[in-house]
């Protein structure tokens, strides 16, 4: 069985956009494995946010793994441009286009850890035939487009996934409305990596970083009893 461990993954979409650079560097030192930037096109979803220049430059001020989610269609031309940038891992929507095994594995390809999304409204069923193509598979529990949505349960979406990857090196991300009273459930259905926007910002700023600490303990505290051993 492949290892277990939470990792979690604030959401910067969530932070202050005047501040980025001391933003990214707060939640690092407050104890962030990953750290995730939302991609949205305008087009995809409806929403605008972040292009190649600003994950660049984002990229000077992350030491953990960047993990940029791509909300965008197509994906396919801008797969060098997000590896140039520096993502570590760079996921696209099944639902952005007609050959993401072609885009799962130009993203490989262009030496960046390949991740798939599922929207709410696609079964798990749909990532079979794209595990052993994939590193990652990103469970949305929102339809994306904004942060602070509510959270949509998929739990059984996830436990579906996990028994199909099996004994596969392919972690499992959920991103939407993760909060430390959800985490446990989605740990215990199979998630490796947990998104949180403003579960992780509250209350807390670059300048007074403590909270974001507390914020993000709460939340691999809250995972990581669901996987104890009884």
């Amino acid at each position: 069985m492949m290892d277990r461990q939470i990792r979690i993954a604030p959401s910067i979409l969530s932070a202050d956009f005047a501040d980025f650079g001391r933003e990214i560097r707060a939640i690092e030192d407050q104890g962030a494995d990953w750290v995730h930037v939302d991609v949205m096109d305008g087009h995809f979803v409806p929403n605008l946010t972040f292009g190649p220049q600003a994950v660049k430059a984002f990229r000077r001020h992350v030491t953990t793994v960047m993990d940029v989610h791509l909300m965008i269609a197509p994906v396919d031309p801008w797969i060098a441009a997000y590896a140039e940038a520096g993502a570590d891992v760079l996921t696209a929507h099944l639902e952005a286009g007609p050959h993401v095994h072609r885009t799962l594995q130009a993203i490989s390809a262009a030496g960046m850890k390949a991740g798939l999304a599922l929207n709410p409204g696609t079964p798990a069923e749909a990532a079979a035939p794209l595990l052993d193509v994939a590193d990652m598979v990103c469970v949305m529990t929102v339809n994306p487009g904004f942060g602070g949505q509510g959270f949509l349960d998929m739990t059984p979406k996830l436990r579906a996934l996990r028994a199909m990857i099996g004994d596969r090196p392919v972690l499992i991300e959920v991103d939407g409305g993760v909060d430390p009273a959800n985490a446990a459930r989605l740990a215990a259905a199979g998630a490796d990596v947990l998104v949180a926007g403003s579960a992780v910002f509250r209350g807390g700023s670059a300048e007074a970083p403590a909270a974001y600490g507390r914020n993000i303990r709460a939340l691999r505290e809250a995972a990581a009893g669901a996987l104890a051993p009884a």
